[in-house]
């Protein structure tokens, strides 16, 4: 498998309403994260998104590939992809630890697994398929969660662990799922994220979430991740402590309801670049002393 990365810089989610802005601008931005099901059917955006390959690193992050099902994958729907990223060359592939179809039928959300050994050689089976089909080492998200389920045996972390020992695929941290995973389910983020393994990760993301009153605990806030809003300053706080302990990463800044104004994206992506360079500054004063 070809080992390619993004810069060590944070970049932007392409959504289809700013790709003739980017197209027509060039703006500084270090790479660009885009969903492939937003292409397959559009030749003419993916015409566009073929220009912006010269000037810009892509990275391509799939919705449709539900690694989670336990009735399989959609080989048709895998098979797609798998053209795609040959005619974009992406530096990075990756999707979601969850489940979003069944009985052939996509659902419009991304579903939570409960962390057990049968779940284990399905996402493994399904994650070996896809890096086989796609010829190219896959990165998994860790996914906003609600609840917590009380069959599982293990936790999201040795979840995680086991399926990159067993398949050798990567990890994509969600910066911003694991401060709202944590707050919904309540355990510690900054925990979750020292036992995180930093050469496993490939790719940080950074979104918004909305807080919505929690039905199941009065007087609570449940945070739902939206990716409507900005970045909270909360999980800055943690995307700094992360690029401590881990050292630079390619860094997106999702963003996909309520879309703002590109210049808006841009400066997020410029707030994720100051926040890392801050976070790795006594460090590097300690090398240069």
């Amino acid at each position: 498998m070809r080992e390619r990365r993004a810069p060590d810089r944070a970049g932007i989610g392409l959504r289809l309403p700013h790709l003739a802005e980017m197209v027509a601008t060039r703006p500084r931005i270090a790479w660009l994260e885009i969903h492939p099901e937003n292409f397959l059917a559009n030749p003419h955006a993916t015409e566009l998104l073929e220009e912006l390959t010269h000037d810009y690193p892509i990275s391509v992050h799939s919705v449709g590939v539900s690694v989670g099902t336990a009735g399989g994958i959609d080989r048709r729907h895998l098979a797609r992809v798998r053209e795609f990223t040959t005619r974009i060359d992406p530096v990075l592939v990756s999707g979601h630890l969850a489940w979003s179809t069944h009985a052939g039928e996509y659902l419009n959300d991304l579903l939570p697994l409960p962390y057990t050994e049968e779940t284990l050689r399905i996402v493994a089976a399904h994650v070996g398929e896809v890096q086989d089909t796609l010829g190219r080492q896959y990165f998994l998200e860790n996914p906003s969660s609600y609840v917590a389920f009380s069959t599982s045996t293990m936790s999201e972390i040795e979840f995680l662990q086991e399926i990159v020992r067993r398949t050798g695929c990567g990890l994509l941290c969600d910066v911003s799922n694991v401060y709202l995973s944590a707050r919904n389910t309540e355990y510690d983020a900054y925990a979750y994220i020292d036992q995180l393994a930093g050469g496993d990760v490939g790719e940080l993301h950074l979104g918004g979430f909305t807080p919505e009153p929690d039905d199941a605990r009065p007087g609570m806030e449940l945070l739902v991740d939206t990716h409507a809003a900005p970045v909270a300053d909360p999980a800055w706080e943690l995307y700094a402590y992360t690029i401590g302990r881990f050292g630079p990463k390619p860094t997106l800044i999702e963003w996909d309801n309520d879309l703002p104004a590109l210049a808006t994206l841009l400066t997020e992506a410029a707030r994720a670049d100051a926040t890392a360079q801050a976070a790795l500054a006594p460090a590097h004063h300690i090398v240069s002393g």
